[in-house]
């Protein structure tokens, strides 16, 4: 039996994403800690529209070990259905019509992040490209800037 190697969450996050057509990752170095970093990324709840440019409110309405099913409010009035899956440095979410994506791994004091998301093709495996980049950007600097905060 050999050891495999497991990627860690943002190699992963890569892998998903090179499987999606259109989907574009976006990665910084966020100089905080990752226990500070992953606890503003992993609230859903209270810190996610903190960062994420078009969601408002999420409310968590199951949860069973780490897969929940989230109810997300968009600032233009959209609403949809998530199913996630939420672990220590890896969050996936998708509903019918949108993907996010996110990771993060530890990288000594500061912490190396992942995003991406989009809409969805419905049928198809697929992203609409457009501003995915640009919104993953966004978000990486709110992302930054709330942890500062902290």
């Amino acid at each position: 039996m050999t050891d495999r190697l497991e990627p860690d969450p943002v190699q992963r996050l890569r892998v998903m994403a090179a499987g999606i057509p259109g989907a574009h990752v976006t990665e910084r170095v966020v100089p905080a800690p990752f226990d500070v970093v992953w606890g503003v990324m992993a609230d859903l709840e209270g810190e996610f529209g903190s960062f994420q440019p078009d969601m408002k409110s999420v409310r968590v309405t199951h949860r069973r070990d780490d897969r929940l099913e989230v109810l997300a409010h968009g600032h233009l009035g959209f609403r949809a259905r998530f199913d996630v899956v939420l672990r220590p440095g890896w969050c996936w979410m998708q509903s019918r019509f949108l993907l996010i994506g996110m990771a993060a791994v530890p990288a000594g004091d500061r912490t190396r992040v992942a995003l991406t998301g989009g809409t969805r093709v419905p049928g198809r495996a697929a992203i609409v490209p457009i501003r995915v980049r640009h919104e993953t950007e966004r978000a990486m600097l709110r992302l930054a800037q709330r942890v500062a905060e902290r």
